[in-house]
């Protein structure tokens, strides 16, 4: 972590799960760090974190944002689960693209030396049970159900390759696509969490019976949080021009699976399933290919499945809300 030693990094989205992890990462690296927050509060505290508040929809608050940095690491989203994707699939849209869109500009004409932004695997097109390779992002449609957020994804990814390497005096621009990224710090709320912490949520509360929407057959790639700010890290030190990488943990598991897991790691023996097929579901099957990641980053995930949930398990049970 000596590359970050006296840097001067933005982290927006300092207050979500990967903004939060990121920064207990750099603070013990010598940089000097500025922290994007919105609404919710600042959690990790550090002398050489500084917290700023900003709207990043507005041009002025991402000026200032970028003022000074060396490097940006933009983990700042609007971002929801399937019940307000469902009915709400543009909250996802217009804020997102406009503050996507502010910030590069903002970093480019501030000269900022690289600008990493998490993508997502949303964005890929249908491919089954086969593990989908980065050049196949705009080989056909997003899953229809993410045709919102999937296209969303796609046109910052442009505007990345735009400031990356078409313009006469480029931003270096790195674009990670993970798959679901859990662990400390996650949201834990109903109304917005994904699936993963929405199980954790309901087998620590013993809740009986446990609800689990559709039915349990989905298959996802989940990578614990610490990984991917490893992912991270590497990417910004190592990469030197526009690139993209899948991130992901490189193996499948059903909701059943991982239900199936969560009840075991905390000894809810005697818990009633109950899988409701009338609420809204996502894509049925996300697969990445993780080759390219491997090859150039140098890095596989370290934290199995197991490990990731024993660990989001017990933070939730000390967290809860």
């Amino acid at each position: 972590m000596t590359f970050f030693k006296d840097k001067k990094v933005l982290v927006t989205g300092s207050t979500g799960l990967v903004g939060i992890n990121l920064l207990k990462r750099l603070s013990s690296s010598g940089a000097q760090i500025r922290a994007v927050y919105h609404f919710r509060k600042p959690v990790v505290r550090a002398g050489n974190i500084k917290y700023v508040k900003a709207d990043l929809t507005r041009r002025a608050d991402c000026e200032k944002a970028v003022k000074g940095m060396d490097y940006v690491f933009h983990c700042a989203a609007n971002t929801s689960g399937a019940a307000v994707m469902a009915k709400t699939p543009l909250v996802h849209v217009t804020p997102n693209i406009v503050m996507n869109a502010q910030l590069l500009e903002a970093a480019y004409f501030a000269r900022v030396k690289k600008f990493l932004w998490l993508s997502s695997s949303t964005g890929y097109p249908p491919t089954g049970q086969r593990p989908v390779r980065e050049s196949e992002m705009f080989d056909g449609e997003p899953y229809e159900k993410y045709f919102y957020v999937g296209w969303m994804k796609r046109y910052t990814e442009v505007l990345c390759r735009i400031y990356g390497e078409k313009l006469k005096r480029p931003m270096t621009t790195i674009v990670l696509r993970p798959t679901n990224i859990y662990g400390e710090y996650d949201d834990f709320h109903f109304e917005t969490s994904h699936v993963l912490p929405a199980l954790v949520r309901k087998v620590v509360e013993r809740q009986n019976p446990i609800v689990v929407w559709g039915k349990g057959k989905e298959v996802r790639d989940l990578i614990h949080v610490d990984d991917m700010v490893e992912v991270m890290c590497l990417a910004m030190r190592k990469i030197k021009t526009y690139s993209v990488f899948n991130v992901g943990l490189g193996k499948v598991y059903t909701v059943k699976d991982i239900l199936k897991k969560t009840l075991l790691l905390d000894g809810y023996k005697k818990a009633k399933v109950v899988f409701d097929a009338t609420k809204p579901q996502m894509i049925p099957v996300r697969c990445v290919d993780l080759g390219k990641m491997k090859k150039i980053l140098k890095f596989s995930p370290r934290i199995s499945i197991d490990q990731g949930l024993r660990r989001t398990i017990a933070w939730y049970r000390e967290n809860p809300l």
